[in-house]
């Protein structure tokens, strides 16, 4: 089975050059609606753009629920260097939620979040 999280974003192009930056991988796609990047052999973060999830579920949708710039998901991460993703999402325009640091469950994380609101944790097991 493949997963794919799907964030719906409110600019695509700067959401790509984001995690782009971020995850430091060109995306397995790019075409007008829909960004993919690879995370693994069995997962894929795909970049939505707002009005694409409108056309295609209308007539469904709450379309008042669709808030720009409040916390909407967490994408949490499990990768060797942390600090490094980290630092590269600051970088790139991420606002620092939580500084890396143990917690509690037996992992090393930090928090931050993306210009739409998702949140992205950088985490790596205790050692």
């Amino acid at each position: 089975m493949t997963t794919h999280f799907i964030l719906y974003v409110s600019d695509q192009q700067l959401s790509k050059n984001f995690y782009e930056e971020v995850l430091a991988i060109q995306p397995r796609l790019n075409v007008p609606g829909m960004t993919e990047f690879q995370l693994s052999s069995t997962s894929v973060l795909g970049l939505m753009p707002i009005e694409g999830i409108k056309r295609l579920l209308s007539d469904k949708l709450p379309l008042n629920k669709i808030a720009a710039g409040i916390l909407k998901a967490e994408l949490y991460l499990m990768v060797d260097k942390p600090e490094e993703y980290h630092e590269r999402a600051l970088k790139s325009g991420a606002v620092e939620l939580s500084p890396l640091q143990i917690r509690d469950w037996g992992h090393t994380a930090s928090y931050c979040m993306d210009q739409d609101g998702n949140v992205i944790a950088f985490a790596k097991i205790v050692e």
